[in-house]
């Protein structure tokens, strides 16, 4: 979202007079005005102590050690109150892959709660081969496709038993449909729509309380699943994935491993413009948003977006009022909660991926943000203690290890997380580097205008075992 005054006109003078001072240091970073000059406006209100221990409120650092996974950095800063953003990590109970997910509500934090306690298990289930499959429905839910091993939120007992009823379901159809020739990209693309249709399920007959609030709240997911060699990434929203790979001239390179879902993607907007008649041709879209509402084109949930007119009609206009029919809702389903995926075959130029929701993207690009890690992975080195790898080393491979740390003095980071280390470059960089005034701002915002300048934002930095990697097969 850019950083402007037209999202804060609404604001009465009191309310912008009392933020003056942080808004004039966001607004003049923005502008890229001189150091002298942004200094101008006063001291931050936080100083460096107070911004890393916001910062680093959330951070986690863990050792995976799972053939092509070395460890994983996380950290998520909130911008919504409460936060709507969700980021979970499992490892496969049955199978040898490792999932991580980030999840980006809307109309609210309990979609993206709800999501994210249940798609898992949804992928986990749907490729499980028919061996396990039929073990895991004569086990009779007794048996855990998942271990997670970073996850803040818990379902109610009613969500459970919901969850549970659909996935025991789930199973039996997979199990029907045995036969078929198995692709991890349909699993992947099973499971998002299989979910998202029995929550639209489970919310029409009212499963649980206040179900129906349900209806009106979405998220888009960017989900990657790990096993050895094999990276895929399924994608519905505006979520996003980057690799980070160095090069053979030791330079760092980004690439996207999924496209964001918004009316910026052409092909995006072709697709959804396709999928309606010519008549809707200027009501589809309107003002960059579906049906001049919605940001993202794909997502689960909004199912005021999906169920029939009628539908919407009887059971969400009587809860929230008309405004919960979208203008212009002549031929439905809008939404579509299918993903994107891509398989991406790990080779050890590759070290590590970045897994994020927009609010990262909106302040750095996917180039800058793969050179701030790399950079970062040099820089940390620097803060451990030297061991050499070997007891019996040549003293040319000693210097150039010792080449290479100094290299890293360079570099060396504020933070050991590097989740951490793009928060702090995303909300405070300036061409002179990080600026402490606008980090110390942009955190200081009151909570009725911070929502203008930056949303909430979830990072997974995963590594990747260089040595693995080297060592595999090629195929």
């Amino acid at each position: 979202m850019a950083t402007t005054l037209t999202g804060l006109r609404h604001f009465a003078l009191p309310r912008l007079q009392k933020i003056a001072p942080a808004l004039c240091v966001c607004l003049t970073s923005s502008k890229q005005l001189s150091r002298s000059r942004s200094d101008l406006f006063g001291a931050p209100r936080l100083g460096p102590p107070e911004v890393s221990k916001i910062l680093r409120a959330n951070e986690t650092s863990r050792e995976v050690q799972a053939r092509s996974l070395r460890s994983f950095d996380t950290n998520q800063l909130p911008s919504n109150n409460p936060m709507e953003d969700r980021l979970v990590i499992a490892r496969c109970l049955l199978t040898t892959g490792h999932l991580f997910g980030v999840f980006d509500g809307h109309g609210g934090h309990g979609f993206a709660q709800l999501v994210s306690q249940r798609l898992f298990d949804y992928i986990a289930l749907s490729i499980l081969p028919h061996a396990l499959l039929k073990e895991y429905i004569e086990q009779n839910r007794r048996t855990h496709l998942v271990e997670v091993i970073h996850c803040i939120d818990t379902m109610t007992d009613e969500q459970n038993q919901a969850h549970f009823d659909s996935l025991h379901a789930f199973a039996h159809e997979l199990l029907s449909s045995v036969g078929r020739p198995f692709s991890m990209q349909d699993a992947l693309h099973q499971a998002f729509l299989q979910l998202d249709a029995d929550i639209s399920r489970e919310v029409a007959e009212q499963k649980w309380r206040d179900s129906l609030r349900y209806a009106l709240m979405g998220a888009c997911a960017c989900v990657v699943h790990v096993d050895g060699m094999h990276l895929h990434v399924a994608s519905a929203g505006d979520c996003r994935a980057v690799l980070g790979s160095l090069t053979e001239d030791s330079s760092w390179q980004a690439k996207p491993l999924c496209l964001e879902h918004n009316t910026d993607n052409i092909g995006e907007l072709r697709r959804v413009l396709a999928e309606h008649p010519e008549s809707e041709r200027n009501t589809v879209v309107r003002q960059d948003r579906l049906l001049g509402q919605l940001a993202p084109l794909r997502a689960l949930g909004d199912f005021n977006y999906k169920w029939s007119a009628s539908q919407v009609a009887e059971l969400l206009v009587p809860l929230a009022g008309p405004h919960a029919l979208p203008p212009h809702y002549c031929t439905p389903p809008y939404l579509t909660a299918a993903p994107e995926v891509i398989h991406h075959h790990l080779g050890p130029h590759d070290k590590f991926l970045v897994l994020a929701s927009d609010g990262l993207w909106e302040q750095l690009q996917p180039h800058r943000v793969a050179k701030l890690v790399g950079q970062h992975m040099s820089g940390r080195q620097t803060l451990d203690r030297l061991r050499l790898p070997q007891s019996h080393m040549r003293l040319i491979q000693v210097a150039r290890i010792l080449t290479a740390r100094q290299k890293g003095l360079a570099q060396k980071p504020t933070d050991a997380n590097a989740a951490t280390h793009l928060i702090r470059n995303a909300l405070g960089r300036t061409e002179y580097g990080i600026e402490h005034s606008k980090l110390a701002a942009m955190l200081a915002l009151p909570q009725e205008v911070v929502r203008s300048f930056r949303d909430d934002i979830s990072i997974a930095v995963i590594y990747f075992d260089s040595d693995f990697l080297r060592l595999s097969p090629a195929g």
